[in-house]
């Protein structure tokens, strides 16, 4: 089965792999929340074109939902280097040194949530 997207041809289960993927990393960053003290802020992932993230850590627990509502810090990269990210094999601060990670709002934040993925 072929879906049409604008100019973007996708196969069936290649739409299932993306929705899985994002999938997988809610849950990575649910189970990681899980063990965590109060955010305080509402962060934001964004994956671009494959989806994002939306965490409102002022909630206790913290509440994530894929609205794309404003955020106190949002961090913007493609989702394969978020998974890696998150999976340990790459490291969130040379992620951003390298220009491959952008963080926008307060660096407070970032370094808060970098030390809890």
């Amino acid at each position: 089965m072929l879906i049409f997207c604008g100019k973007l041809v996708f196969c069936g289960w290649l739409v299932y792999s993306l929705y899985m993927a994002l999938e997988d990393i809610e849950k990575t960053i649910s189970d990681k929340l899980s063990y965590a003290p109060q955010l305080g802020a509402k962060i934001k992932f964004d994956f671009g074109d494959k989806g994002l993230i939306f965490i409102d850590g002022t909630q206790n627990p913290a509440i994530m939902s894929n609205k794309d509502e404003r955020a106190d810090t949002t961090f913007s990269c493609s989702l394969e280097l978020f998974e890696k990210i998150a999976d340990g094999t790459q490291d969130a601060t040379m992620a951003f040194m390298m220009g491959k990670l952008k963080i926008q709002g307060s660096m407070g934040h970032a370094m808060k949530l970098a030390a809890l993925l």
